[in-house]
């Protein structure tokens, strides 16, 4: 008897949390603004776990973890600043869309993806919505590499080499200005709206959400596997022939990347697959309690976005660190001396 009602104060209790208005409408936040809620993640896992899994990696040269540290945090820095002027008013656009279907798409589109007017519930739309919406991250990526990777030194010689006040004194003085802030709402944010929903009215565009649309739950995972992976490709690149990273730190930079990218994806898919198997109850018991909001596809499509940015995040900025860290310096020895060796005999 005592088990039973257990149970059942249990099953209350999930309930009233999965019905809970401030977990709804957090769900809500990252459906409209997923690539800021990953932006905002990267960003406070890089300031703090990352450097300071770095910094404990064992028997590692002190200025390769140095080197590793400043990487994280200016790539977190860099990509919340992307993120902030660009994928935010594409995310408010779409959303704008989202209001008013009928101001920006044709009739023959609301009648080909969104059925019975319920916007929230068309698995073609959101697939092609949360293209947008993700997509700025993998467009951005190759800027972003570059600004990561020019703002890498500044921060070396500013915080972790003791030439600290020499650079300071030789960079030249910045003048304070005062910026505008770009408003991306009313006229401006109605001219995004309506280039999207250009893209929305195509006809091959709408086929093509129609044949993949049990696909939406994946979308976000295979958008940051294609960020990561541009990512890392253009940062390599751009380390190689970059005049301000030490030569004698380049490699081991470029190998941390490497592995801990292709450590993340690995892993990451094995264990987004496992836990999406597991999830699908919690997903049906989701749908049938909140049977009656009208929202609910869309919440859906949060716990769809935040699954893999949590299971991802948490293994590069968490977990993999220390490792890859540790593995860059010794791969980069490893070729380093078999290169030599090379070199002697010939």
């Amino acid at each position: 008897m005592e088990i039973q009602k257990i149970g059942q104060s249990i099953s209350n209790f999930s309930t009233r949390l999965l019905k809970n208005k401030t977990v709804l409408k957090s769900l809500e936040k990252i459906s409209d603004h997923g690539t800021s809620f990953s932006a905002s993640t990267s960003l406070a896992l890089s300031l703090t776990v990352r450097p300071m899994s770095i910094f404990l990696t064992p028997d590692t040269e002190k200025e390769n973890k140095q080197y590793a540290a400043a990487n994280s945090i200016c790539s977190g820095v860099i990509k919340f600043g992307i993120v902030e002027s660009i994928a935010l008013p594409i995310e408010n656009a779409v959303k704008n869309i989202d209001k008013h279907p009928t101001k920006f798409l044709t009739n023959k589109t609301i009648k080909n993806l969104i059925k019975n007017n319920e916007i929230e519930k068309s698995r073609s739309y959101k697939l092609i919505t949360q293209m947008f919406k993700l997509g700025t991250g993998f467009l951005t990526a190759v800027p972003k590499s570059m600004l990561t990777l020019a703002l890498i030194p500044i921060l070396m010689d500013n915080v972790f080499f003791k030439n600290k006040q020499k650079s300071i004194e030789n960079s030249p003085t910045t003048t304070n200005t005062k910026e505008k802030s770009l408003n991306f709402t009313g006229h401006l944010q109605d001219k995004l709206s309506k280039g999207f929903s250009k893209i929305i009215n195509s006809d091959r565009i709408q086929n093509l959400a129609n044949k993949y649309q049990n696909k939406d739950k994946d979308i976000a995972k295979h958008m940051t596997a294609a960020t990561d992976i541009l990512l890392t490709t253009s940062f390599a690149v751009q380390t190689s022939k970059s005049s301000k990273i030490k030569k004698n730190r380049k490699k081991a930079l470029i190998y941390n990347n490497v592995i801990s990218t292709f450590i993340t994806l690995t892993m990451g898919y094995g264990i987004d697959n496992l836990i999406k198997k597991k999830t699908g109850k919690f997903v049906e018991k989701f749908k049938k309690i909140n049977a009656t909001n009208p929202k609910v596809e869309k919440y859906i499509e949060g716990i769809n976005i935040l699954r893999p940015a949590l299971i991802f995040a948490g293994i590069y900025y968490g977990i993999l660190p220390l490792f890859s860290t540790f593995m860059a310096e010794k791969v980069d020895k490893y070729i380093e001396k078999h290169s030599n060796k090379s070199q002697t005999k010939s």
